[in-house]
């Protein structure tokens, strides 16, 4: 081998050598940038695993804030419908008792003008044997409606020589008192009242002294 080829061969040696050395460095350079962009790569995912953690969080709380209030305007509902429904029973529980404790009250209304009758025919003097039948007949038939009233709990109100009180007498007229006799006081009845329990059907119309 003459001394010029020797030259080429360790030239060329050389430059073989100086391309290995670049491709090697090339490559650690290609590597380092592969760690480096795999490393952000994992904290890029890390990041977006806790936001999205922390989005997922926020989620269930505010669903659950949500579920919490719908609870609660549900149960307030529930409340207020219960509380409607027990005044509605209570309403109704009133009703019927009242229309129980005055059921008579129409019928009584449409007997009190018949018993005015009656009384007045009482009143008349029976002279014959066939009036004084009549009367006792009257008598008898007055009678029974007056016991029937009574079993319905409608009391007559004939106050008579009572004080008057104008939540159950009708003053028509007012006359002098008698010497010895207190004002305000019941001297004539013209015409009887009733009452049905606490309720009055018709109050007495009478004269009073003053």
């Amino acid at each position: 081998m003459t001394e010029e080829n020797k030259k080429r061969n360790d030239k060329q040696s050389s430059a073989e050598l100086n391309d290995e050395k670049e491709k090697l460095v090339e490559d650690e350079v290609i590597e380092s940038s592969a760690e480096k962009n795999q490393d952000s790569l994992n904290n890029n995912v890390n990041d977006v695993n806790e936001e999205t953690e922390v989005a997922s969080v926020e989620e269930v709380s505010s669903i659950e804030d949500e579920l919490r209030e719908s609870i609660q305007n549900l149960e307030d509902r529930n409340l207020r419908l219960q509380a409607e429904i027990a005044n509605m029973q209570r309403s109704n529980s009133r009703e019927r008792q009242e229309a129980a404790k005055y059921r008579s009250q129409s019928l009584a209304n449409k007997l009190i003008d018949a018993i005015d009758n009656l009384e007045r025919a009482l009143q008349i003097k029976a002279s014959s044997e066939e009036s004084q039948a009549i009367h006792k007949g009257i008598q008898m038939v007055y009678d029974q409606i007056l016991q029937a009233f009574k079993e319905e709990k409608i009391e007559v109100i004939n106050p008579l020589n009572e004080t008057f009180d104008p939540n159950y007498h009708q003053a028509v007229t007012t006359q002098p008192a008698a010497e010895g006799q207190d004002t305000d006081i019941v001297v004539n009845v013209l015409q009887k009242g009733y009452i049905l329990n606490d309720r009055i059907i018709r109050p007495a119309m009478v004269i009073v002294s003053a």
